[in-house]
């Protein structure tokens, strides 16, 4: 047996160099072990030049070492020294390979055969060592790499980032930082929102964006490496691109076979589970204590916090409180009953049911950027057609939905452990419902960026969430006369299956029996005619498909297929069927669904020998519209040419009712036959330019509209995101002399969007103002509709929203 120390801490990252420079300065007999040949592998493998944050600014730190923002080089130097003049005993070089032993009594065994007797043990090595891995073909390929050490060190290179966390944005920006070197970088994100990154790296990411010098690609997932390309999976289809190297920072798990063997137990099964820890972080093996990221906990200032706690803990110190504790406080001061912090803690994380499976430590971090509310009896929450995107979980007592808006006594109760208000989280769109306090209630009220923290790094709360929006949703489709409870079968076997554009999800002539249910995105159904297909319905998102098969047993009559990339709830007929046996008026709600489908097969069979041409048209037309963006709108603007003549009224129209500025271009845009789809936004289900909104000035009108609001700080972000070009950045111009000033006296510009020279001229006289976000509201707010429809005068310019226009009963008056 080797030496034996009260305390031995594994790990020298930021939180064990912290625990063990405590030790020392507290005179507890310590040793600090790091299996590398330096200390802090953390920092010390942080890309060279990288500046460190020392977020968050309103935390105190507690710690013998100092730490503020700056340069890695600087804090690994001042460390160093630290360390040594604090006479911290380390061993560099010690890997340790197994831990037994109990409290008072562990043996710790390192690599090199040699043991180490230790009171109590201080497990503080991270996850940095088990990355997670590619899973596509091509990740074996050597130009794939999982570390960037020196961003200087590549040149005239095309590099693609792929994770879209902290240390895949400052890779990309420390690639993109010198013109000189030529690198084209792109960063990959599977998503619209970067909700893992810290918000300082965000913005410097869109200003990286914002000056051409980084790619950002969004709503984009890796499928294929080859040599020199990367095959991507993007929201309209798959794409290559040039790529001579690859910087995967896909984030990295715990080594849990090693702590498991320790005899440590973790919250779950998955595989980014944290450990079960108590307040003062010892695991379920009485004697180990666990700090740092592998606590779930990984900020640099929170990790010294631990490290220095710690030994407090070990030394007696049993009454410490952590150092965010006054913060919290401050949270719960005004709750009812006098519950302390952690007690509140343990009450919200054990009734919700989406914070179940997380650490204490997670908790902690999660209320930080959380506010909790108490409410009365019947007082209200928000109303319908509010803004905001924030998510709701209820601690105690419940709330009423009020599901009639010309009845608030139709009401349906959400109870305590639930949430609300996930719709406007997932779809950015007002609220659609009065929710209001049952009886005295306590909710926490989530940003929308912690929640998508929460749903990004917890696997546990994202599979609660996702069972309660599918049960949701199920219930809102199938209507009422049904709880929770008759649905809970179905619910339980239900699967959330992802979609690429184009991708076919039922295929004609198929004998599956699953239904689905569109939950993002949206579906074309088509019939094969002849070896052609043809279109039959545009299904958007809260449609649902693949009754027919299931309830009668017969093949596929039609394929459906992903209009863009989608997202698709699917329940396997069998659970459905039981259903439907359970609730006859289900099933005679399906049967009729299925007979207006049936109808419009039966239309096709029995008119197929005239369609000739028109089909052909009526097809081509359709799948040219959703290639132009009606795969995901709810509106859109389209001009028949055949009508049009050219007047521009409805350009002069939008200009007159918005401040002298159109929302949209009439000749901008693609056309096929006589439809023309100009410059003008689609309001789409789910819209791309409320990604990075930093003050949330975009929101969804009550009739689904998209607008921006006078918060709009001109950032631009909303105009790069929109992948159809059809928001302006410019200034609002001063006011036009009247109509009558114009056509009497020749004063101004006339009617419609002044020229820009004019604007030039009246901006240098009454000085100019800054150019904020522009693009089409609908004409929301103003009486009688869109101004470009009605300013028609040949009737050429309609607003039409998808489901309605792509439909094959049209082609009816075409074959008539």
């Amino acid at each position: 047996m080797g030496d034996k120390f009260r305390v031995a801490i594994v790990g020298s990252g930021p939180a064990g160099l912290s625990a063990a420079a405590h030790a020392a300065a507290r005179g507890m007999s310590h040793v600090l072990l790091e299996k590398t040949d330096h200390l802090s592998d953390t920092i010390y493998k942080y890309q060279k030049g990288k500046h460190v944050m020392a977020t968050p600014s309103n935390l105190v730190l507690r710690s013998d070492l100092d730490f503020e923002a700056g340069k890695r080089e600087a804090i690994l130097d001042r460390w160093d020294e630290q360390v040594a003049d604090g006479k911290v005993t380390v061993r560099l070089n010690a890997e340790v390979t197994g831990i037994s032993g109990q409290t008072g009594a562990f043996t710790l065994t390192l690599k090199d055969g040699s043991t180490i007797a230790a009171e109590a043990v201080v497990l503080a090595i991270g996850t940095q060592g088990n990355p997670n891995l590619l899973k596509l073909p091509g990740a074996e390929l050597p130009h794939v790499q999982y570390q960037l050490d020196d961003p200087t060190a590549y040149v005239d290179e095309h590099i693609t980032v792929i994770g879209s966390g902290d240390a895949g944005i400052e890779n990309a920006l420390g690639l993109a930082a010198d013109d000189a070197q030529g690198n084209v970088v792109t960063i990959l994100n599977r998503g619209t929102e970067f909700a893992r990154a810290k918000g300082a790296n965000v913005k410097l990411l869109e200003e990286a964006e914002a000056d051409g010098r980084i790619v950002v690609r969004r709503e984009t997932s890796p499928l294929e490496v080859r040599e020199r390309e990367i095959v991507l999976e993007t929201r309209d289809g798959q794409e290559a691109i040039r790529c001579d190297r690859i910087i995967a920072r896909t984030g990295s798990q715990p080594p849990r076979a090693f702590i498991e063997a320790c005899g440590v137990e973790f919250t779950s099964e998955d595989r980014a589970a944290f450990p079960k820890l108590s307040p003062s972080f010892e695991t379920t093996q009485a004697g180990i204590h666990v700090i740092g990221a592998l606590a779930g906990y990984p900020l640099i200032k929170h990790c010294m916090n631990q490290g220095y706690d710690v030994i407090e803990f070990l030394d007696g110190n049993t009454g410490l409180k952590p150092a965010d504790e006054p913060i919290l406080a401050e949270k719960f001061a005004g709750l009812p009953g006098r519950h302390t912090v952690d007690e509140w803690l343990e009450i919200i994380r054990t009734r919700v049911i989406i914070l179940q499976e997380l650490s204490p430590l997670q908790m902690r971090e999660l209320m930080l950027d959380s506010t909790v509310h108490a409410y009365e009896h019947d007082e209200v929450i928000f109303t319908r057609n509010e803004p905001g995107s924030s998510m709701f979980a209820i601690a105690e007592g419940s709330v009423l939905v009020e599901v009639d808006p010309d009845d608030p006594s139709v009401t349906v109760p959400i109870e305590t452990g639930s949430i609300f208000g996930e719709v406007g989280l997932i779809s950015g769109r007002k609220r659609g419902s009065t929710i209001r306090a049952a009886e005295p209630t306590v909710v926490v009220e989530f940003s929308r960026l912690a929640a998508l923290k929460l749903l990004a790094t917890a696997p546990s709360a994202n599979r609660a969430v996702n069972r309660i929006s599918i049960e949701r949703q199920v219930l809102q489709i199938f209507g009422a006369g049904l709880s929770p409870a008759d649905i809970a079968d179905l619910v339980e076997e239900a699967e959330v299956v992802s979609v690429p554009a184009g991708e076919l999800v039922i295929e004609e002539g198929a004998e599956d029996k699953d239904i689905y249910i569109v939950r993002v995105g949206s579906m074309v159904v088509e019939k094969d005619l002849g070896g052609k297909p043809v279109f039959l319905s545009y299904l958007p998102a809260g449609s649902y498909f693949g009754e027919m098969a299931v309830i009668d047993g017969s093949k596929r009559t039609a394929s459906v297929r992903a209009a863009i990339k989608s997202e698709v709830i699917r329940f396997p007929g069998e659970a459905f069927n039981a259903l439907l046996d359970a609730k006859p008026d289900i099933r005679e709600r399906a049967l009729a669904d299925m007979a207006s489908r049936r109808e419009i097969n039966d239309f096709i069979e029995s008119r197929k020998a005239s369609f000739g041409g028109a089909v052909d048209m009526y097809s081509q037309t359709a799948q040219f519209l959703v290639d132009n963006g009606l795969g995901e709108a709810t509106d859109v603007l389209l001009i028949d040419e055949q009508l049009c003549v050219g007047c521009d009224n409805c350009e002069k129209a939008c200009a007159d009712s918005h401040d002298g500025l159109s929302r949209l271009d009439r000749e901008a845009g693609r056309t096929y036959a006589h439809l023309h789809v100009p410059t003008s936004c689609r309001h789409c289900e789910h819209p791309h330019c409320m990604a990075d909104c930093p003050p949330n000035a975009i929101r969804r009108g009550p009739d689904g509209e998209v607008v921006i609001d006078e918060t709009c700080i001109g950032c631009g972000n909303c105009q790069r995101n929109c992948p159809y070009g059809v928001i302006r950045m410019d200034a609002k111009p001063a006011a036009k002399p009247g109509l009558l000033s114009w056509l009497l006296f020749g004063a101004g510009p006339g009617p419609g969007e002044a020229s820009y020279a004019w604007r030039k001229r009246k901006a240098a006289e009454v000085g100019e103002s800054a150019k904020l976000a522009i693009k089409c509201d609908m004409c929301s707010g103003i009486e009688g509709g869109p101004a470009c429809v009605r300013a028609c005068p040949t009737g050429a310019a309609i607003r039409v929203s998808p489901e309605r226009f792509l439909t094959v009963a049209r082609l009816e008056e075409e074959v008539d």
